[in-house]
């Protein structure tokens, strides 16, 4: 390896092979000259080399990001700007030097993308605010990463920012175009942050953190918000005074050249057992991949109350079970269990560690849907169960008793 010295720029050959180690953790796609991170290691040394060799003189240059199209929830597609292995290690280089001291401005009541913070902490914030609001703002920020203003940004970023090296490799990343799959560039044009960049969220959180986070909590003390990136829940005492609060919020957005999402905004009234109903908004709303609504609860007197809390999304389990439909497991009679078990696992330890976080036992329908696609494989592999779903379930059964541990989700729900 090359040994370690500095140069114009103070960027060290260790802090390029500190952000190349986290990249390679990190994994991600090739960018347009379509070199993956195999590729870019097979002369590692030299990659390195040439790309500390222009960070620190000043000379480097990243190359337009490339343009994917990954389908939403919704139907619609989130378009991410995918960098190349050589720009994803130069911005991780940045962020590391500049990250904490941004974080040391950033909030508690912003979680996302953020050393020691969590998407459960978020959730379990959000849990303990509608236990005293009940009013629920549940807002979004139509093409944030698209419209993210870059003069705004450069301004929030100045300010912590004293070094011109650093501004100008972030503008360079700002500016640089995005390429379609037919090759064609999209400029800029003054606005948007690619989702994909390694630095991105660092400056989506330091633009919301003036848009945002410190003028709610400048202005408006006593409102309660949790912000994960840019999924936002603004907590609020009264009728009036969420109407006031949404008022408030689309005027700041528009002074910050960004606008709300209007039909994916919503104001919901939080019902529990201590709350009247209200018939004029709705008493739900999706958050980080749980909704939360009305529940019926266990009291600590042993009987029932309507509390207010959150489980997974009805949304997130269609995903879920898209994603085991096309694995289609009944046309691969040539899988043992075993292979089916090995290829699942990790994914369903994700599920039940993220979703199962809170109310753990409505993953069990989940569960019982897998299990029918299992149900499913076992007919078509043998057929001397002729086609009996019954037969198919009563050997399953036989394996949780004998191998217990095959499948992940059989360790924790015992009786699915």
């Amino acid at each position: 390896m090359f040994e370690t010295t500095s140069k114009t720029v103070p960027v060290t050959k260790e802090m390029v092979r500190a952000s190349y180690r986290k990249v390679k953790a990190n994994q991600g796609s090739a960018g347009i000259d379509k070199q993956s991170l195999e590729e870019f290691e097979q002369d590692l040394s030299n990659n390195l080399y040439v790309l500390w060799n222009r960070l620190s003189s000043g000379s480097y240059m990243p190359k337009p990001v490339r343009s994917v199209s990954i389908p939403k929830a919704n139907g619609k597609k989130r378009i991410l700007g995918i960098p190349t292995v050589s720009d994803r290690i130069a911005q991780q280089v940045v962020k590391d030097y500049l990250e904490p001291r941004l974080e040391a401005q950033f909030q508690d009541n912003s979680y996302g993308y953020r050393p020691l913070k969590s998407a459960h902490q978020a959730l379990t914030a959000v849990q303990e605010n509608v236990r005293q609001y009940a009013w629920v703002i549940d807002m979004d920020i139509k093409s944030f990463f698209d419209e993210v203003d870059h003069e705004l940004l450069m301004k929030g970023v100045a300010r912590h920012v004293p070094e011109k090296w650093v501004k100008m490799y972030i503008r360079r990343w700002l500016e640089s175009p995005a390429q379609q799959s037919d090759g064609t560039l999209i400029q800029k044009e003054g606005r948007g942050t690619p989702q994909g960049g390694v630095i991105s969220p660092l400056l989506a959180n330091l633009f919301l953190h003036y848009v945002l986070d410190k003028w709610l909590a400048k202005r408006y003390p006593e409102i309660a918000f949790v912000r994960y990136a840019d999924d936002i829940i603004i907590h609020c005492r009264t009728e009036e005074e969420t109407k006031q609060m949404l008022e408030a919020i689309r005027e700041r957005l528009t002074e910050c050249k960004l606008r709300l999402s209007e039909e994916k905004t919503k104001v919901v009234y939080c019902q529990n057992y201590r709350r009247p109903k209200k018939k004029d908004y709705g008493k739900k709303f999706d958050f980080l991949g749980f909704t939360f609504k009305p529940r019926t609860l266990p009291s600590n007197s042993g009987g029932l109350f309507l509390g207010y809390g959150c489980a997974i999304s009805q949304k997130s389990q269609t995903r879920i079970v898209e994603g085991w439909k096309q694995l289609n497991l009944h046309q691969r009679s040539n899988l043992t269990i075993q292979d089916i078990a090995n290829q699942v696992n990790p994914q369903m330890v994700g599920i039940i560690r993220y979703y199962g976080k809170f109310r753990l036992w409505e993953l069990q329908r989940l569960m019982r849907y897998f299990e029918l696609r299992l149900a499913k494989w076992v007919l078509n592999k043998y057929k001397k169960f002729k086609g009996s779903y019954i037969k198919a379930h009563q050997w399953i059964k036989y394996l949780k008793r004998s191998y217990p541990t095959m499948f992940y989700y059989w360790t924790v729900f015992k009786h699915v």
